[in-house]
């Protein structure tokens, strides 16, 4: 698992309405790669695009099923057995649209 990564938690998670979700590893590649560690930090996978400067527009070239839209104003927590289906993964270009977003979402100075 590293950064940037998308992936299905097919188990249904109630903050989705008991629902499965796409889901983007936006934790440092020493977290997402380290067995010791079992979760993860994680931007949901909306399937509305609201437009927001904290969220990344992802479509079909990711793996996802139609434009979508990770939301990095509703980071998680994830458990890295929940993230069962890989899908894509970010191209170099998309995660510093990521790291920007991330930095609008937290309040981070650049």
């Amino acid at each position: 698992m590293k950064r940037g990564e998308i992936y299905r938690a097919a188990e249904k998670i109630p903050e989705r309405g008991h629902k499965p979700g796409f889901y983007v590893v936006v934790s440092r590649d020493f977290i997402a790669s380290n067995d010791d560690v079992s979760t993860v930090i994680c931007a949901p996978v909306y399937g509305e695009v609201l437009g927001l400067r904290s969220e990344v527009v992802l479509g079909t070239e990711e793996g996802v099923p139609r434009e979508s839209a990770m939301r990095c104003d509703f980071l998680t927590l994830m458990f890295k057995r929940k993230l069962t289906q890989f899908v894509g993964t970010l191209p170099d270009g998309r995660l510093d649209e990521l790291d920007d977003a991330l930095r609008y979402a937290l309040g981070l100075a650049r």
